[in-house]
């Protein structure tokens, strides 16, 4: 489960230099380190955690949660909420990846240049850059804040349509099929990154961005923001939290082991995080070299004005050749390109990509809905019993409560929602499971049931891990988001169209407001089902006694009525 970059992050991203705004949104590669580090400290221990309780119970989360004591039956309930609240937005970014691969089938591509009204170009375009005034402007036609609705981008409803559409399909027959469509869509996108990374290693100027990558600027370790956003990518990536890996383990074989599967899967996605790093800093150090070729040209361009002026000894530009910019370059500039680059047109490649982003996302959402579904059908038999009608009923559910993101001011609250309403919750649900297994049910006595399971028992360190080392990191990077946000409050990158460039903007009070219910909603499972089995079991013990008191009582008064009877009432026995 990879948590996808949008469309516009991947468009920014191959225009800016080593030094630009992407490459510090990619963290360089201080991030995949900081990534590295989680995955070995948390991610594996709690995934190995998942994968074993969901193949012993062999139950949906809430039945595994159930199962391990009815009082903590509210953290697969949440599971789901935060599933859900994933697939709402997570398929707004598919039917973005949708709208692009359809503009994709075009020459050139429409955000190749910048549009020009009469023999004018457009400002907006001309003071960013082709491909950010496409996707702000042509994609979403977005409006400068989030207090500015907007009306709907129909556009967008017809993708947002499609993707559940396809989501739904994939869905249709329950597990079985998901897992055979997710075959191909798991697979399909190694093949395109293997393609893009030999074109990119191919491009000049490759080498030195793949350079840049290996040099990690560790002080970002700094900010608590890269550490949450670290952790919510490692949760994605395994799946953590969401309740689609106690599913999908639950169909294992009984001695199935889980431990070699939680290690396997966790070294593909490693290495396929590497392999997609390796493509993105390729094409950056392609950009960058010809950004900085581009420089050399202009900059030359007008050093030749100011000769021909007068303003400019020539003797202090002897060395420059500034008739001929084209020579002034870094060495074989641009050669493979120029040669046989040109001989597959950009839509080829543009619909690869877009195509390969769309197979990861639907491979995504189809955990993310399993994650909803099995749990729910394990636990009511009538949804098991009409489980088709509930996917396509939740399907539908979710393309009404996604189409607010599809207005206008759409691509703001799917910020929201990824940076907060669904990522904090899911550390919260993490924290759950991880308490309840290791303290609660304990830790010694669930290495024992998997011992059981699998014929040995895995190391003990693994008792501690899940005790001390994962539970307090979680901890400690949740309070400090939470403190973070009261001394800092949430930010979102907004559009300015006026200065054709984004912007930090504090949101809103109702927002922040919305953001805080969202949250809340996600957790109140939790609470409630403590609640409910505590009061429920009060209650049955109160009745028992109002049942045993009563049959003492009746009983009492048949003695002592039947003492009397024969006249030894009171009498010691």
């Amino acid at each position: 489960m990879e948590k996808q970059p949008l469309p516009g992050d991947v468009n920014h991203t191959t225009e800016s230099e080593l030094d630009g705004d992407a490459v510090e949104e990619n963290q360089e590669g201080a991030f995949l380190l900081l990534y590295v580090v989680l995955m070995l400290v948390v991610g594996i221990p709690l995934f190995f955690l998942e994968l074993a309780a969901g193949q012993a119970i062999r139950q949906g989360s809430i039945g595994v949660w159930r199962s391990i004591s009815p009082r903590l039956a509210g953290i697969g309930y949440s599971s789901c909420v935060v599933c859900f609240f994933v697939a709402l937005y997570y398929n707004v970014i598919l039917s973005w990846s949708i709208f692009y691969l359809g503009n994709s089938f075009q020459y050139p591509l429409p955000w190749e240049t910048c549009p020009r009204e009469g023999n004018i170009t457009v400002k907006e375009c001309e003071e960013s850059s082709p491909t950010s005034y496409f996707w702000y402007r042509k994609a979403l036609d977005i409006t400068d804040s989030i207090d500015e609705t907007g009306s709907f981008n129909p556009y967008m409803v017809g993708c947002l349509l499609a993707a559940w559409t396809i989501v739904c399909l994939g869905m249709f027959k329950g597990i079985k099929t998901s897992v055979k469509v997710m075959y191909f869509s798991s697979i399909f996108p190694y093949v395109v990154l293997f393609c893009f990374l030999v074109r990119g290693l191919l491009l000049e100027g490759a080498s030195e961005g793949i350079a840049y990558m290996f040099y990690p600027k560790l002080e970002i370790w700094a900010d608590v923001q890269v550490w949450r956003q670290a952790a919510t990518q490692v949760f994605f990536a395994l799946g953590l939290g969401f309740g689609s890996v106690i599913a999908y383990s639950s169909y294992n074989p009984k001695n199935n082991n889980c431990h070699r599967d939680a290690f396997t899967v966790s070294a593909i996605n490693f290495l396929t995080s590497v392999l997609a790093t390796l493509v993105v800093f390729a094409v950056l150090g392609f950009r960058a070299n010809q950004k900085v070729n581009d420089c050399i040209s202009s900059n030359l361009g007008k050093i030749k004005l100011q000769i021909l002026t007068g303003k400019v000894d020539n003797g202090l530009i002897q060395t420059l050749d500034f008739l001929h910019p084209s020579s002034v370059t870094v060495k074989g500039y641009n050669t493979w390109f120029n040669e046989s680059g040109k001989q597959f047109p950009c839509p080829f490649w543009s619909a690869l990509f877009f195509l390969m982003l769309l197979n990861l996302g639907l491979s995504t959402m189809f955990g993310t809905m399993e994650g909803i579904l099995a749990p729910l059908t394990d636990r009511f038999k009538t949804l098991a019993n009409n489980k088709t009608k509930f996917t396509i009923f939740s399907c539908v559910v979710g393309f009404l409560l996604g189409l607010p993101f599809t207005q206008r001011c759409g691509n703001y609250f799917v910020l929201m929602f990824d940076d907060y309403s669904a990522t904090l919750p899911l550390i919260i649900v993490v924290v759950f499971e991880t308490f309840s297994v290791s303290w609660l049910y304990g830790a010694d006595r669930f290495l024992t049931d998997i011992e059981a399971m699998l014929g040995w028992r895995p190391s003990v360190i693994y008792k501690y891990l899940w005790k001390y080392i994962c539970l307090f990191a979680m901890l400690g990077l949740l309070g400090a988001t939470v403190i973070q946000m009261f001394i800092k409050p949430p930010t979102y990158l907004a559009w300015s169209r006026d200065e054709a460039t984004e912007k930090d903007l504090n949101y809103p009070g109702w927002a922040l407001a919305l953001l805080a219910l969202l949250i809340i909603f996600a957790m109140t499972p939790v609470p409630v089902a403590l609640i409910h089995t505590v009061l429920k079991s009060r209650l049955k013990k109160t009745s028992r006694d109002a049942e045993m008191g009563q049959y003492s009582i009746v009983n009492s008064s048949d003695m002592t009525e039947l003492d009397l009877n024969n006249g030894t009432a009171g009498a010691p026995s």
